[in-house]
């Protein structure tokens, strides 16, 4: 894709990419970057973007990533398990992306620290690691 190719040769690193066509036939891309690469990419897509045929850019500075990696199996219930925490805690999940070994989403900055947490809590990660004898 045209648009993706300036961008990794910025060496910005592109984590999560959604596409989906709307029911006006109009095509929607999404996707994440690091926070501190925001500006630069946005510098380098803008003129690039007419010339892929992309209309109009957007852009969410408050956003966070949050990224989990698990087994299939586990992935099912560990989404499950996101889910509950995250509506629990009323924080909004505004993209979601998995495949069978990773859940990816994004939500907003503000909730960024208190999503961790949840999750920390959620998937028992603050039992310490069984010491080997």
């Amino acid at each position: 894709m045209h648009l993706f190719q300036p961008v990794a040769a910025a060496n910005i690193v592109v984590d999560m990419i959604i596409q989906n066509t709307s029911i006006e036939g109009h095509t929607d891309l999404t996707f994440t970057v690091p926070k501190g690469d925001l500006k630069k990419t946005l510098a380098i897509v803008k003129p690039v973007a007419p010339i892929s045929g992309w209309k109009r850019i957007e852009r969410g500075e408050h956003r966070q990533g949050l990224h989990r990696r698990r087994g299939h199996e586990e992935q099912r219930r560990g989404g499950a398990r996101m889910f509950e925490a995250m509506a629990a805690e009323n924080i909004n999940i505004l993209m979601i992306s998995t495949s069978e070994i990773k859940i990816s989403c994004v939500i907003e900055d503000k909730y960024g620290e208190l999503a961790v947490r949840v999750l920390h809590d959620a998937f028992g990660l603050d039992v310490p690691p069984l010491k080997k004898k």
